[in-house]
């Protein structure tokens, strides 16, 4: 029986050439000449502290980041912005997550979404991936069409296709 998954990851190696990207770029931007700007990445934890001296500025940073991000074929819904920036001394924090997974609400969205259009398929919960199985291809394909058009919030992509 076809199947493929449904995932949600950010390869490792491609986040960090984005991140030295950014740094790169800030460093020869004149607007940030003789400015405080601190961009640190942490593999483990799938997180990026960013440390300037306001608010334009950290939009600015964060702007840079989404663009070079997408350069690098990182989904701009990868980036978590939502936690607001906090001062601290003469600087600016704000502390970006990196989606890597699907969360369980992410995939009980997504696996609702398949449901409800009615396509003869298959989706299960398999810890952070989605496994899709169906009779035929022209099914698993209509599926990755769908979800493509639909906005989950969050980065999908489509692997392991068996027939």
């Amino acid at each position: 029986m076809p199947s493929f998954d449904i995932a949600s990851k950010v390869d490792l190696q491609t986040l960090d050439n984005a991140i030295n990207t950014v740094k790169k770029e800030i460093q020869n931007r004149f607007d940030f000449r003789d400015s405080p700007v601190s961009i640190e990445l942490n593999k483990k934890d799938y997180t990026v502290m960013i440390e300037v001296e306001s608010d334009m500025k950290m939009k600015q940073v964060i702007d840079v980041i989404i663009s070079r991000a997408m350069k690098q074929g990182i989904d701009s819904n990868a980036f978590d912005f939502s936690k607001d920036a906090y001062p601290s001394g003469k600087v600016v924090k704000k502390e970006v997550s990196v989606r890597n997974g699907l969360k369980q609400e992410d995939a009980k969205k997504i696996v609702k979404g398949i449901k409800d259009k009615g396509l003869k398929v298959q989706a299960a919960i398999m810890d952070d991936i989605i496994r899709v199985t169906g009779k035929k291809i022209d099914d698993l394909q209509e599926v990755i069409a769908f979800c493509r058009t639909e906005n989950f919030g969050v980065p999908l992509q489509y692997d392991n296709m068996k027939s």
